[in-house]
């Protein structure tokens, strides 16, 4: 059976359908995490007993999950991926309250992207690797929709783990991978400075100089030109739509994690194709 290709396919989609479920998870209570982490720090900073949390333990694996709008435990045949959500009709089994159809999209792209990966570079080591990838990005950009964060517990090991993986040349040879990381991280560090010296705010954070390091990591210092490119035009014309179609205050930041993410994942798959094109 593994020697037939869509096979293989297959059980990529269902593997990653379940890693997107999984994904859903880290979303919601990754930032949380963060949140109670910073909480106790500052307690201890100054000097006061950590602050009593309800419920008191929570991580990725407890407690369990539940509705947040009535408390109703999610059992295993509600949490199927997509299957589930499409026949509660995108509800809450026992309330009924509307269950965000953000839920079964993380599921999807998991899967689907998950599928592509191992269609495009077979049952191999890099094929695995991809998926870890792509999957790592979908984390990161639906955290950095939601909080304005990219947290270093994905930015961070997701850097090294392309320099691991470019130790065995999967993508890039591991000076490329090196050099990579460094001009990524360098390239929106400079940024951020100029823009703050000459406008003497913000204009960015420090998780976007990571995550761009990271994808230089992967893929290589020759993909960050069009990585930068790519990402630059999708948030120009996301922000300018939103702007245009919805009122959103041009003053308002906006997270450009996403935007990295997506070229990465562009990048990933046609990148060589289109740096052939964009030379010629």
């Amino acid at each position: 059976m593994l020697a037939n290709p869509l096979f293989v396919v297959a059980v990529a989609l269902v593997v990653g359908l379940c890693v997107g479920s999984f994904l859903n998870v880290v979303v919601h209570r990754l930032p949380k995490m963060m949140e109670r982490d910073w909480r106790a720090q500052c307690a201890e900073l100054r000097d006061e007993p950590p602050p009593s949390e309800d419920p008191p333990a929570y991580n990725l694996a407890v407690p369990r999950s539940a509705c947040p709008d009535c408390g109703h435990p999610i059992g295993a045949l509600e949490n199927i991926p997509i299957v589930s959500y499409l026949l509660q009709r995108g509800a809450c089994k026992a309330c009924r309250k509307p269950i965000s159809v953000r839920y079964p999209l993380v599921e999807a792209l998991g899967g689907l992207l998950a599928a592509y990966a191992i269609w495009r570079f077979g049952l191999t080591w890099k094929g695995g690797a991809a998926c870890v990838f792509l999957w790592m990005l979908i984390a990161l950009t639906f955290i950095d929709f939601d909080t304005q964060l990219l947290p270093d517990n994905l930015t961070l090991p997701l850097l090294w783990a392309g320099l691991v993986a470019n130790v065995f040349g999967l993508f890039v040879s591991l000076q490329d991978a090196v050099l990579g990381a460094i001009a990524g991280y360098l390239a929106l560090w400079i940024v951020y400075w100029l823009f703050r010296l000459i406008r003497g705010k913000e204009g960015m954070g420090y998780g976007d100089f990571k995550l761009l390091a990271a994808l230089g990591a992967w893929l290589g210092w020759q993909m960050l030109p069009l990585i930068i490119l790519l990402s630059s035009v999708v948030g120009a014309v996301i922000g300018i739509s939103l702007m245009v179609f919805k009122g959103r205050d041009h003053s308002i930041p906006l997270a450009f994690g996403p935007y990295l993410a997506i070229a990465g994942g562009v990048a990933l798959f046609f990148g060589p194709l289109l740096i052939k094109g964009w030379y010629l």
